[in-house]
């Protein structure tokens, strides 16, 4: 039976602490300080050849820095965040959702955290309603991962499915694994929730699943790409139409900076280490080669771009707002 490596304690120290979180470090920070006045974008719409792309937020995660690049020395890693001007301590994750508009299908990725992880997460609903999107018009639903922030709201306050005329797809590596016989018990009690957890939402009522393998299209110009290491049967999204290509790197990639400048470091929440730098590799050699534009659910919202080769390294080139004009 596959166990556990990482362990989330800190994790889930630090994520009871989220909502007073407030700079105070005398060094200029990235992340900015002080109290927002009205709203933020909460969504974020551009187009890839004819399929229209929306990137929508569920809010956003704070976690310790101590489980980042947990094969380097800490105090690298610290200084490393501290030349990209982030917190040596904490590490902000953005919480970024791609919603697809294909033909007649209308795909949504990842459901987010609902009200059952951290309290400043579970925006999706909202924020889907702040973009004029209908949930009962989705008609499928991929999920790349079984990580609570990207399952745990698939239940509404009644135990159902949110979106329960959707389809649901989710690949079949990664459904077998959280629902194999005994994974809870065996884990670390600090884990044993997050296995709970996981269960819970792919046994949830109303929700029949499509089991995904490497490759499947789940509509003409969508289709599943296999990218395991940080779970054991995480997926990817494709999307190609009129020769233009996005991939919704999930948590396969999941540090803007970091895994760009530094591809050999993975973290504590990466199940298997070697195998999640493996495939974030093959990512960033196939996305620079080929010019394929990028998404991902950690980085800095939208987290769309580029990916730039720089030796042995490479760096993450946001893609521009466009307005309207």
């Amino acid at each position: 039976m596959t166990q556990f490596k990482p362990s989330r304690r800190d994790l889930l120290k630090v994520s009871a602490m989220a909502p007073a979180l407030a700079l105070t470090a005398t060094a200029p920070r990235a992340q900015l300080a002080g109290p927002v006045a009205g709203d933020n974008p909460s969504h974020f719409s551009f187009a890839i050849g004819d399929a229209q792309l929306t990137v929508l937020s569920d809010g956003f995660m704070t976690t310790p820095v101590s489980g980042l690049g947990i094969n380097a020395a800490p105090e690298e890693v610290q200084a490393f965040m501290d030349s990209y001007f982030l917190s040596t301590t904490e590490s902000i994750s953005h919480t970024n959702h791609l919603y697809i508009e294909i033909g007649d299908a209308r795909i949504l990725v990842d459901v987010g955290s609902g009200n059952r992880f951290m309290p400043t997460t579970g925006r999706l609903l909202a924020n889907l309603d702040a973009a004029g999107i209908d949930p009962a018009g989705i008609t499928n639903v991929i999920i790349t991962h079984a990580h609570p922030d990207h399952i745990w709201g698939i239940r509404d306050d009644f135990d159902e499915a949110i979106f329960p005329d959707a389809e649901y797809i989710i690949g079949q590596v990664e459904h077998d694994f959280w629902l194999q016989d005994g994974l809870a018990a065996s884990s670390p009690a600090e884990m044993q929730q997050f296995v709970v957890g996981a269960v819970n939402s792919l046994q949830v009522d109303g929700a029949d699943w499509t089991l995904a393998a490497d490759g499947d299209e789940v509509v003409p110009g969508v289709r599943l790409i296999a990218t395991p290491g940080h779970t054991a049967g995480h997926m990817a999204v494709q999307i190609e139409s009129n020769g233009q290509q996005l991939i919704a790197l999930g948590d396969a990639m999941n540090h803007a900076y970091m895994n760009f400048a530094h591809p050999d470091w993975y973290n504590g929440f990466d199940m298997d280490g070697a195998q999640t730098v493996a495939t974030r590799k093959g990512l960033l050699d196939r996305a620079a080669a080929d010019r394929i534009t990028v998404m991902a659910y950690h980085f800095p919202f939208p987290g769309v771009g580029h990916v730039m080769r720089e030796g042995e390294a490479y760096r993450f080139i946001p893609a521009l707002w466009r307005f309207k004009g």
